[in-house]
């Protein structure tokens, strides 16, 4: 069963609308990947990693809330954003050696790992590789890529292919429908709107090759917690996934956003970050 997030709103000043903290940009060497971090020196760091069609820029009002306590990293994902200058054979499947890439350049040793959609993927994909680099792994609005039933990825991979031949006839008839079953609040909807229509069609092929990422390997016991989430005005099949993923594995925190679709962190901004702040103060304090 779903846990419902019990969240006390308060308006804090990391929350406001036009706030974006000071982020450096920088370009990961020998790859496509732009990424920003967050000024000043902190003993423990989050790496956010965004859905399909979208760019850093959706982390926005969580870099603004974290930067007080975490050293924050955004990135654009190849094919999205900035991250398009890649090279032939580059696809998201390397998106985990990048990852790494980046933590060694930057002298991390581990990082709070929070995924969306896809995000929550490729930072699957990276703890299933890497795992001591890993503090802690948030995601939302995915399912376990371990253990993903045939039958399901079937329907799930129809619905993306549906959403891909409209952008083959038209990237706004495309975003104007993505953002209808992405996000529920006008504002968030909005927002990923303006990210899809700045999605190039050459960039789906990109994305070839996240298949390859799922059911490759079996869940390894894990040693940092795991939290689950997903929106309640999701798909019905995306609640099922979590609910199954959670049942898997008991040990991990699941929680149900309210009022939310699918890009949680841009739908209930302020109970996102309320709840993926009181996981990681239980269960992984900072240093």
């Amino acid at each position: 069963m779903f846990v419902y997030a019990k969240i006390l709103l308060i308006q804090d000043v990391r929350m406001e609308k036009n706030k974006v903290t000071s982020m450096q940009q920088k370009r990961l060497t020998g790859t496509p990947i732009v990424y920003w971090i967050s000024e000043g020196v902190k003993s423990d760091s989050i790496v956010f990693v965004h859905a399909a069609f979208a760019d850093h820029s959706c982390f926005d009002k969580q870099v603004d809330y974290f930067t007080e306590d975490y050293q924050v990293i955004t990135l654009d994902l190849i094919g999205h954003g900035l991250s398009t200058e890649a090279q032939k054979g580059d696809g998201i499947e390397d998106t985990a050696s990048s990852l790494r890439q980046l933590l060694d350049t930057e002298g991390i040793d581990k990082a709070h790992l929070v995924g969306i959609s896809i995000g929550s993927v490729l930072i699957q994909d990276f703890a299933n590789k890497f795992p001591r680099r890993v503090a802690s792994l948030s995601c939302f609005g995915g399912y376990d890529i371990n253990n993903f039933d045939p039958s399901m990825q079937k329907e799930n991979s129809g619905q993306q292919m549906k959403m891909m031949l409209k952008a083959l006839f038209s990237i706004k008839w495309f975003a104007e429908s993505n953002k209808l079953i992405s996000a529920i609040s006008p504002e968030a909807q909005e927002d990923f709107y303006q990210m899809n229509i700045r999605f190039k069609r050459s960039s789906f092929r990109y994305l070839a090759g996240l298949s390859g990422l799922v059911n490759r390997q079996k869940t390894a016991t894990r040693n940092y917690p795991l939290l689950i989430g997903c929106g309640d005005h999701d798909i019905p099949l995306q609640i099922k996934l979590s609910n199954m993923w959670h049942e898997s594995e008991p040990q991990s925190t699941l929680v149900l956003f309210e009022n939310s679709g699918h890009l949680v962190n841009m739908d209930v901004p302020a109970k996102f970050n309320d709840v993926l702040r009181q996981f990681l103060r239980k269960n992984a304090p900072l240093a």
